[in-house]
């Protein structure tokens, strides 16, 4: 099995007996959101759509896996929403086979697609690779899989100028999942231990730019879900979209400003 990032995309290509393109959240219908804060911005499905449609074609996938968050506003759906979502998913399956993990801005993605669209909350696996949103804990067969990828978390860094002006950018956050999360704990043998050691998580950037991130190395202390304690974030590696390796997270945060990644 080989999976990596789509260098430049916030997209991730696995190849095994099937071909799989995964992004997450596309949160389509955002604007409404940001309208109602007072900010008037033009609906973004069209550029979303024509960005992922040329993915889709470039990489010629066997399925196209959304990792939840296609849809942005709960507990309502937004007028945009029951519009647009549909239409979006309905352009994308005329070239690949659409399957969305529900996440938490999902509420309500059952009266707009089909159920044959949807996988399960708890997460999908293919061939043994478990893809869940982050925002719950993945299955027991999601879990066994040696590669989980999830969405969810939206990571960022936060990296400033020798001036001291910073700025976030979207990254790839791939940490070792915890031993205990697998029930591979102390007493289960070196064998197992060895095993887990080998098991990552792949925290996706956010597809869609306007829903903001997560600083990993900002001092902030937010709930996002079991995600981040599911794995040694400390020990993520930090990839930017181009494929730059900015370090070790525990690197990363003791990195002086403007200084991340030398």
């Amino acid at each position: 099995m080989e999976i990596a990032p789509l260098v430049g995309r916030p997209a991730l290509l696995a190849e095994g007996k099937k071909r799989v393109l995964a992004v997450a959240d596309l949160h389509l219908g955002i604007e409404y959101e940001l309208f109602l804060c007072g900010a008037s911005i033009p609906s973004q499905t069209g550029k979303l759509l024509s960005s992922l449609l040329e993915l889709v074609k470039a990489s010629s996938p066997d399925l196209l896996v959304i990792v939840g968050d296609l849809k942005h506003n709960v507990p309502r759906t937004s007028w945009q929403e029951r519009t647009e979502v549909p239409r979006f998913v309905e352009a994308l399956s005329e070239l690949a086979e659409v399957r969305v993990v529900p996440g938490n801005h999902d509420g309500g993605l059952a009266d707009l697609l089909p159920e044959a669209k949807l996988a399960p909350a708890t997460g999908l696996v293919l061939d043994q690779v478990g893809y869940f949103h982050g925002h719950t804990r993945p299955s027991p067969e999601v879990l066994r899989c040696r590669r989980l990828v999830a969405g969810h978390v939206h990571p960022t860094v936060r990296l400033a100028d020798p001036l001291g002006h910073g700025h976030s950018q979207r990254v790839w956050a791939r940490a070792p999942l915890l031993p205990e999360e697998t029930g591979e704990g102390a007493g289960a043998g070196a064998d197992a231990g060895r095993e887990s050691a080998e098991r990552e998580i792949i925290m996706m950037p956010a597809f869609n730019p306007l829903c903001g991130g997560l600083p990993l190395n900002a001092d902030i202390q937010e709930e996002r879900g079991p995600l981040p304690r599911m794995a040694r974030l400390r020990l993520a590696r930090i990839y930017l979209l181009d494929g730059t390796f900015l370090g070790s997270l525990e690197h990363i945060r003791a990195s002086k400003p403007g200084r991340a990644g030398r």
